[in-house]
């Protein structure tokens, strides 16, 4: 006759069941002779009573031993918990929980629909082994075909399901802890330097794509961010420019006005004066409309219609062909931005700051070989400082190219008795 071990419960024995003996604690249970007969019973940190059968009395107890030592650690574990399907906790409790605006969130859906789902949608979360996790990784180049930095965002994305899975306390660790994420396989961004972007100012088809190319380079924004720019965002007598929004187009929707994909990206940037007196001059010629889907932008079409990504991108590979040198994408003025910056002994943290990047290692890991290329720079600035006086390189201004002093470096004022 099959019995149950219950914590809580104190139930008289029963003394013809030659297992029972004088255990307190112990009911009739109904899972008599069918192999599972003891049931431990508790609660859980929330009050709620837990269940579960074992073979012999003695797993039974060991379980509600087990379970209640987990409970004053901490580091309990709902039993049922991990029995979700991976396709289920992504889409109910991952996407959820992601502050992330509708366009990214639609990049999420296709990578769990294309690449997760066929997988490992029916699976229980807790059953990914490791072994698994990392044999998944390399399915991503093999069976997949993915290039470039693709493979790891993908990675980077399911690695944050099991993640939050760890943190919500549906399985122990992640099958991901300790597999490598597949390597970022960039390739070194080569920028235009200034010479080129004159030669694609100088080419462009007319005014608008003149501006926009050297306010671009001048400025480093996004499509987005520069076809979405609005006149009540600059500030003429501070020379500043907040960015705070983007125009951006999505299948079934269209074009629209959107947040900033991180919090990053909403900056103020400082503009230089020849940026200043760029829009200025463009503004005062093309004021921007009063009604309509461009009202109050600074950039649109001839018509007053939004500019979409791929008319300006279009717009700079003609130029690119007018102008005769090798094809362009947009993107590749603000690394020009980048450039101009990490050459003028920017610090990584500014450069960071300037572009909007959530974190200074996507800064360092998209241009670590602009700051490679500095290691001379950073050589004469170590040599200089510690030249002894009347040695060359020992002088007490050093003006470089442009006579741009960085914003990183801090000015300071210097007291001196002078002889009346």
């Amino acid at each position: 006759m099959g019995y149950v071990a219950d914590r809580w419960h104190k139930t008289r024995p029963k003394p013809d069941d030659p297992e029972c003996g004088e255990h307190k604690g112990l009911v009739a249970s109904k899972a008599h002779g069918k192999g599972k007969r003891w049931q431990a019973r508790y609660d859980d940190p929330n009050g709620n009573e837990v269940t579960s059968l074992w073979r012999t009395k003695t797993e039974a107890e060991a379980e509600i031993v087990k379970q209640e030592s987990a409970k004053q650690t901490g580091s309990w574990l709902d039993p049922k918990a991990g029995r979700v399907t991976v396709k289920q906790f992504a889409y109910d409790t991952w996407l959820p929980s992601l502050n992330i605006i509708g366009r990214t969130q639609t990049e999420y859906e296709g990578v769990l629909r294309r690449y997760v789902v066929p997988e490992w949608g029916n699976r229980e979360i807790r059953s990914i082994k490791p072994s698994e996790a990392g044999a998944w990784q390399k399915l991503l180049v093999t069976k997949y075909k993915l290039k470039g930095t693709y493979p790891n965002r993908v990675s980077r994305y399911v690695r944050g399901i099991f993640r939050l899975a760890v943190i919500d306390r549906v399985i122990y660790v992640s099958p991901f802890e300790q597999i490598p994420a597949p390597a970022a396989d960039e390739k070194a961004t080569q920028p235009p330097d200034v010479s080129q972007v004159r030669q694609l100012i100088a080419a462009a088809y007319n005014d608008r794509w003149k501006a926009m190319i050297e306010l671009n380079a001048l400025t480093g924004l996004r499509s987005g961010e520069i076809r979405g720019l609005r006149l009540d965002r600059i500030d003429f007598l501070r020379r500043t420019m907040l960015v705070n929004q983007q125009l951006v187009y999505e299948k079934g929707g269209g074009m629209y006005f959107d947040e900033l994909k991180t919090g990053a990206g909403l900056r103020t940037l400082p503009l230089s004066q020849r940026a200043v007196d760029l829009l200025a001059a463009y503004v005062h010629k093309y004021p921007p409309r009063e009604g309509g889907p461009g009202e109050g932008l600074v950039f649109v079409m001839a018509d007053g219609g939004l500019i979409g990504e791929s008319t300006l991108d279009y717009a700079l590979k003609s130029t690119c062909k007018k102008a005769k040198v090798a094809a362009r994408h947009w993107h590749e003025l603000r690394h020009h931005y980048a450039s101009v910056l990490i050459a003028g002994r920017e610090n990584p943290k500014v450069v960071q700051k300037r572009l909007g990047h959530k974190d200074v290692m996507t800064t360092l890991r998209t241009y670590a070989h602009l700051f490679a290329e500095a290691e001379e720079q950073t050589r004469d600035v170590l040599d200089a400082a510690w030249a002894e006086p009347g040695e060359t390189g020992s002088t007490e201004e050093s003006p470089r190219q442009g006579g741009r002093i960085p914003e990183s470096r801090r000015s300071q004022g210097v007291l001196k008795q002078v002889s009346g």
